[in-house]
């Protein structure tokens, strides 16, 4: 049996998957058009991607929710906005100390992401990231149902950052909201999937 027929084992992360999950996301959005308009140098690129990131899944390890393929790796890390969601710890200075020269870059982008989040409860996929050599064999879509069922009746919203990524969230349900764009033309696709929608086969 190879492991394209096998169902996907998902689990809970914590804690201690922080450091991995933050690496793994850098290295699935590696080839975004965001990411380098983010690090313009490609030098240290991954590293200050990584603990960019890693900032926010540590924050999910508290209040939010992240699904973990082990063997893949493939990870979704939700945030459940029903309610108030405090900030990260520390976030301005913990991110001025990850972004560096590029600080400025990461807050608008965080400005962004702020004047087109709804303010409906649901619950926000931040992060679906599957490695590169993992891709194409359903296991986004296996996290996506995984979180799906356990909506129950939530909606659901996300920033698409690619057009793969964008037609993969159409699929299963999500409808497009207008885009936005960084100032180099790198755009995102809010998505918003309403909470009487079925789950994708």
């Amino acid at each position: 049996m190879t492991w394209s027929s096998r169902t996907p084992v998902i689990r809970r992360a914590g804690a201690y998957d922080v450091a991995r999950v933050a690496e793994l996301i850098a290295t699935a959005f590696a080839p975004l058009a965001a990411v380098s308009y983010l690090v313009p140098e490609p030098r240290g690129r991954h590293e200050i991607m990584t603990a960019d990131f890693r900032i926010l899944v540590e924050h999910a390890a508290r209040h939010g929710e992240i699904d973990l393929i082990d063997d893949a790796p493939a990870v979704a890390v939700w945030f459940p906005r029903v309610g108030p969601l405090p900030e990260p710890p520390g976030y301005e200075q913990r991110l001025a100390t990850a972004t560096g020269p590029w600080l400025e870059r990461f807050l608008l982008l965080d400005s962004l992401f702020d004047k087109h989040h709804p303010d409906e409860p649901h619950h926000h996929l931040a992060f679906l990231a599957v490695h590169p050599s993992r891709q194409g064999r359903g296991l986004g879509s296996a996290l996506l149902r995984h979180h799906h069922a356990r909506l129950g009746g939530l909606p659901a919203y996300l920033e698409a950052s690619s057009p793969r990524s964008r037609d993969l969230y159409l699929r299963h349900g999500y409808l497009p909201r207008e885009t936005f764009a960084l100032p180099d033309g790198a755009t995102f696709w809010p998505m918003w999937r309403p909470g009487d929608v079925p789950s994708a086969a």
